[in-house]
């Protein structure tokens, strides 16, 4: 990512998802991770995004 504060706000956001969802995060390399952590590290993401948009949109 070429904004340094995009990249840390999508760190922080990807370890509050992590540890939402019980699933340890080490910083910088993760590759021990399985498949279904990740996943579900990715879900819960998604899950927030999606969330806040709806949010957004009720505000309007």
């Amino acid at each position: 990512m070429a904004n340094k504060n995009a990249k840390k706000a999508l760190e922080q956001f990807k370890m509050e998802a992590a540890n939402e969802v019980g699933v340890t995060l080490n910083q910088g390399y993760n590759g021990d991770l399985t498949s279904r952590q990740a996943g579900s590290i990715g879900g819960q993401m998604v899950k927030k995004m999606i969330e806040k948009y709806e949010k957004d949109m009720q505000a309007k």
